[in-house]
């Protein structure tokens, strides 16, 4: 049976840095849930089929068979077998994406490709609802999350870092207004499975929150 890792929380907790590095300790596939439904808007794209038409898309969007494999070391995205990374960050593709994402029969598509996925590998993904929705029988839930402040800074620090100007006060309000909008929007919302282990890294280093994980893989595998 596949060892499955589920890891949820708010925007801005850190969760793809580290369920990113957890995979390549543990030796776990990172199933990049957002490469996957670029992977889809770029099917759609191809097939010329209006984003609007969330009817033609629902047709579609079955036509896209997506799986992720590592290859030296990179994680690779294959849409019916072809190596699509290259694609996969275009401005045009994030745009279908952000689009598509919302409408019901592409998340049930995705879904049922993200359970095969699991079933079959051992992988660690995280998201939103991958405990609640996704992977309810994962061997690992984790809840991880960081006060609304310290996810402000980090994203603050981030921001000037690379020369950028950041308002750290709008930054603060706009991961509270996210936090609420993906706390009760209607479909899969962002909310800690009963059986998920709370890791608030508001005080912790990446390190530190890497290696809490990895104990816990361990005390489950």
């Amino acid at each position: 049976m596949a060892f499955n890792v589920a890891i949820d929380g708010p925007a801005g907790a850190g969760k793809s840095t580290i369920a990113k590095a957890v995979a390549k300790n543990r030796g776990l596939i990172y199933v990049d849930t957002g490469a996957m439904y670029r992977a889809v808007a770029l099917y759609i794209l191809r097939t010329g089929t209006d984003a609007n038409d969330t009817e033609a898309v629902a047709k579609v969007c079955v036509g896209a068979d997506i799986t992720i494999a590592y290859e030296d070391g990179v994680q690779v995205v294959y849409l019916n077998g072809e190596n699509v990374n290259a694609f996969l960050r275009t401005e045009e593709v994030g745009n279908m994406a952000s689009k598509t994402s919302a409408i019901p029969a592409v998340r049930a598509h995705l879904l049922n490709l993200q359970k095969n996925l699991a079933a079959n590998n051992d992988c660690i993904m995280d998201g939103r609802d991958i405990g609640t929705v996704v992977l309810p029988n994962a061997q690992l839930k984790v809840f991880l999350t960081a006060s609304s402040e310290v996810r402000a800074k980090r994203r603050y620090d981030e921001l000037t870092a690379k020369g950028e100007q950041a308002d750290f006060d709008k930054i603060k309000a706009d991961i509270e207004q996210r936090d609420y909008q993906d706390s009760h929007r209607e479909i899969a919302p962002l909310k800690q499975a009963d059986d998920a282990v709370l890791v608030d890294s508001s005080d912790m280093t990446i390190d530190q929150v890497i290696a809490r994980i990895s104990e816990l893989c361990d005390e489950k595998a």
